[in-house]
């Protein structure tokens, strides 16, 4: 049989959540996807900011970026977002689990809620958005086009990292041995489960390990470190998960794979 090249990268017309989708590198996946003539919903716990962003993106970029506010560090907010997708829509392509949340503090002072509130947010929510999205994405994936599932990592995950943070590292490598896990139980049913690790890119996230200052000399300092000479761009991440989403990512299941300038790769 002739093999079909033609659209192997298109995600047209797939539906898609991005979690966390507000700002940073949520921000920068759920504009390609809508670039990409995908239908994209965005959730974050901040309602103005969530409604803000959609409605940036939609006049950006055309399509349908539609917002749902939730707070995904607990039960509750998880459950709210399933719900509400479910009310919409009767199948999901593509879930981009991105929403986290990070603490930093030395080893002697670091606090209990600081290690609880990264993973109930980094882990235990995706963990269960997951289960609770389960219909949905069943109803979605086939044989030939599997839905998909990319949870975002983070090469702090992969390595240690200059700053103390502590649960947020052992949080990330968590959520790459749990993306394994979901493989091994989901794939057969026709939903592919991989995670991205990024490393710097230009965040708010990352900027507050500099007292939250965020400007080009902060980012060429990064990039001056980088074997690629740069930071990350919302080309490079929301390519990668376009890449996973499309059928040329069909046959890739069950990887964590680094966007990161080539600082793990090379080290």
């Amino acid at each position: 049989m002739r093999p079909n090249f033609e659209d192997i990268f298109s995600v047209t017309g797939k539906t898609v959540l991005v979690t966390g989708g507000s700002r940073g590198i949520g921000e920068m996946i759920a504009a390609g996807f809508l670039a990409a003539d995908a239908k994209v919903y965005i959730s974050s716990r901040n309602e103005s900011a969530c409604a803000e962003t959609a409605s940036r993106l939609e006049e950006t970029y055309g399509g349908e970026c539609i917002p749902i506010p939730a707070d995904l560090s607990g039960l509750d907010g998880v459950r709210h977002l399933a719900a509400e997708m479910a009310e919409r829509e009767s199948g999901l392509d593509i879930l981009v689990n991105n929403a986290g949340a990070s603490w930093g503090g030395s080893i002697d002072e670091f606090p209990e809620a600081g290690w609880d509130k990264v993973m109930n947010v980094n882990v235990k929510s995706v963990f269960f958005l997951i289960q609770k999205l389960l219909p949905l994405l069943r109803a979605a994936g086939t044989e030939h086009d599997p839905a998909r599932i990319i949870n975002i990592g983070s090469v702090d995950g992969l390595k240690s990292s200059r700053f103390d943070v502590f649960s947020y590292g052992a949080s990330k490598a968590a959520v790459h041995h749990l993306t394994r896990f979901l493989a091994a139980h989901l794939t057969r049913e026709h939903i592919n489960c991989n995670a991205i690790a990024p490393g710097a890119y230009p965040t708010k996230m990352l900027a507050s390990g500099f007292g939250g200052r965020m400007d080009d000399t902060l980012w060429k300092t990064f990039g001056d470190a980088n074997p690629r000479g740069r930071v990350g761009t919302p080309e490079d991440i929301a390519g990668l998960a376009i890449f996973l989403s499309s059928r040329a990512g069909a046959y890739v299941v069950g990887e964590v794979i680094t966007s990161d300038g080539g600082v793990v790769g090379t080290s």
